[in-house]
């Protein structure tokens, strides 16, 4: 695998996300209850998709992010027509291991918050160990 860019890879680095909430991302469309309210998984992904922000130019090319653990609780309802944004800031570099605390808010208050941790992978290589399982499967 290439060498991390760690300089540039530091506790600090911070990324963003938002999204409308739609009903297509209420907890009753994804199944994680029967209200139409912005829901966790679809506010876990928004998260991961801070932290992947965070990171989209500081890889080397042939290199990506892969999300290993989330640890959030969502505080707050949103419903829909409210915009939520998601902030990740990196808070401990350890090889290819990245953590990052990481909150979603929406235009009212703070809905959810935790740490999410990500380790940095060869593309190439994790796509291909996953089509190998595929096949032995």
């Amino acid at each position: 695998m290439p060498d991390i860019k760690h300089h540039t890879i530091q506790p600090g680095l911070m990324g963003e996300a938002s999204v409308m909430v739609t009903d297509d991302l209420t907890a009753a469309a994804l199944g994680s209850g029967n209200v139409a309210v912005y829901s966790t998984p679809a506010m876990i992904a928004l998260l991961e998709a801070a932290a992947i922000d965070a990171l989209h130019s500081h890889l080397d090319k042939g290199q990506t992010s892969v999300g290993t653990s989330l640890n959030v609780k969502h505080l707050s309802a949103t419903p829909v027509g409210m915009i939520v944004k998601a902030i990740a800031t990196l808070k401990e570099v350890d090889g290819r291991r990245l953590v990052f605390d990481v909150s979603a808010s929406d235009e009212v208050d703070v809905i959810g918050e935790g740490i999410h941790e990500r380790f940095i992978v060869d593309r190439e290589r994790f796509e291909q160990r996953t089509r190998d399982k595929q096949q032995s499967g």
